[in-house]
């Protein structure tokens, strides 16, 4: 299993349309991703300050290789313009390392 968190750093006036993330970037993430090994797609909206983070999407793939698979697709530039809809911050993707 490799889980990625992509982040959007921000404040409570950074421009975010939450339900275009939600609603339509989502499935569109599933659809493009999912045949390459995502199991799963989980995102939240940081509370009080949320240290600097407007939002959160925690994508687990199968393993490193279907994760970096699914990054290295054609559909990769889809999800990608996608986020153009919900905010103009550039998400920063990290990798959870289990211990």
């Amino acid at each position: 299993m490799a889980t990625m968190y992509v982040t959007y750093a921000g404040h409570a006036d950074t421009p975010f349309d939450r339900e275009h993330w939600i609603d339509v970037h989502f499935p569109l993430v599933r659809e493009c991703w999912g045949p390459y090994g995502l199991e799963s797609l989980a995102g939240f909206f940081p509370q009080g300050d949320g240290g600097g983070l407007i939002a959160v999407a925690i994508c687990v793939f199968r393993d490193e290789a279907a994760m970096e698979t699914a990054l290295a697709s054609p559909e990769t530039a889809r999800v990608m313009a996608d986020v153009d809809l919900c905010t103009a911050v550039k998400p920063q993707r990290s990798l959870a390392t289990p211990l």
